[in-house]
């Protein structure tokens, strides 16, 4: 696989550097607006050719696939182009900005026979993985409760640089510039975490949210910091389970931490995902009566970079597909609207 690299920020070092290790793949180009920084990224991937546009790299054309590691509010229309010249798309969450545009992602991608796939990073998690194989097992028995989170504290903290003064992390707080903050930047993530490791899709919502006050007016520079930086939701899934979802950048003490509790009739299993270790704990048969908590050791699992390698070799898509996102967009969606109205909605 020939694999353009489509934006050259943060997460496309990621990217470059786990697909450049998988055996026969190779970096055929990269893009950005900015040529000073294409030319430093390619530079430092190896990477043959830069382009300012992804036109101009789509008429070259010699490569088979794109990675869309674009802002989120130009994930449409760069897939769009990509997809129409024939492109396969691993794609950065979320898919879109919204329920429409990632339909029709969605739909084209499939209409084209193209793979299409989304980088749901947290399902690199061997143990998320672990957990999801336990429930489905019916070890725990019928899911009847769960809760997660996903608490950041870079809004209190410096360990990640000053948000005050990076374009990296100022665009995330502002919504002219394509945030739908915290709820579209890492709800994404612990939605699919939870109904993951659950077993089961969502099927109806209540969330609130809530932006604090950051600077003078709410304002640095061109950025207005009016996206969301906290929301808290309760949700029922597919399956019956009724639980709790809640996210914030305001978490001090939590650089980056998704935390999944899934409680059954028979036991219980718990997912402990840090930026520094992971670990899955279980409460099953007879500890159920002690509350015995054991630590399960798990093996590494194949990464999204992998996946999406071996899905363009086989010509098949693998989860987790453009329509699965789009199922989670869906969602995101309605929790703007349930914040709006003050009422649950179903998906």
């Amino acid at each position: 696989m020939r694999i353009l690299i489509l934006g050259t920020g943060g997460m496309a070092n990621q990217h470059a550097k786990h697909f450049a290790a998988i055996e026969g793949v190779t970096l055929a180009g990269g893009v950005d607006v900015d040529p000073a920084r294409v030319e430093a990224f390619c530079t430092t991937h190896n990477i043959e050719r830069g382009f300012g546009s992804l036109d101009a790299a789509l008429a070259w054309g010699e490569f088979d696939a794109v990675a869309n590691v674009t802002p989120d509010s130009v994930h449409y229309p760069t897939t769009m182009a990509a997809l129409a010249a024939g492109k396969h798309v691993f794609c950065e969450k979320p898919l879109a900005t919204d329920h429409a545009k990632a339909m029709e992602m969605t739909e084209t991608a499939e209409r084209l026979g193209l793979v299409n796939m989304v980088n749901l990073t947290y399902r690199n998690v061997s143990q998320l993985q672990k957990a999801r194989e336990i429930v489905q097992s019916g070890a725990v028995g019928k899911v009847k409760h769960f809760e997660a989170s996903y608490l950041q504290s870079w809004l209190v903290s410096k360990a990640w640089g000053d948000w005050r003064t990076e374009s990296q992390w100022l665009w995330r707080l502002s919504k002219k510039h394509g945030s739908n903050g915290v709820l579209g930047d890492i709800g994404v993530h612990i939605l699919d975490f939870a109904a993951y490791g659950a077993g089961s899709d969502f099927s109806k919502v209540f969330c609130r949210l809530e932006t604090f006050d950051k600077a003078e007016n709410n304002q640095i520079g061109e950025y207005d910091l009016d996206a969301n930086d906290s929301f808290a939701m309760t949700a029922q899934l597919e399956n019956g389970a009724l639980g709790v979802i809640h996210a914030t950048r305001w978490a001090t003490g939590h650089f980056n931490e998704l935390r999944l509790r899934v409680y059954g009739e028979l036991g219980s299993v718990e997912i402990q995902h840090r930026h520094d270790w992971s670990k899955l704990f279980t409460c099953l048969g007879d500890d159920a009566e002690t509350g015995t908590w054991t630590e399960v050791a798990v093996d590494a699992v194949p990464t999204n970079y992998m996946r999406f390698a071996d899905a363009v070799k086989a010509g098949k898509t693998l989860e987790p597909s453009f329509r699965h996102a789009t199922n989670i967009q869906k969602v995101l969606d309605l929790a703007t609207v349930t914040d709006r109205d003050r009422m649950e909605h179903t998906v």
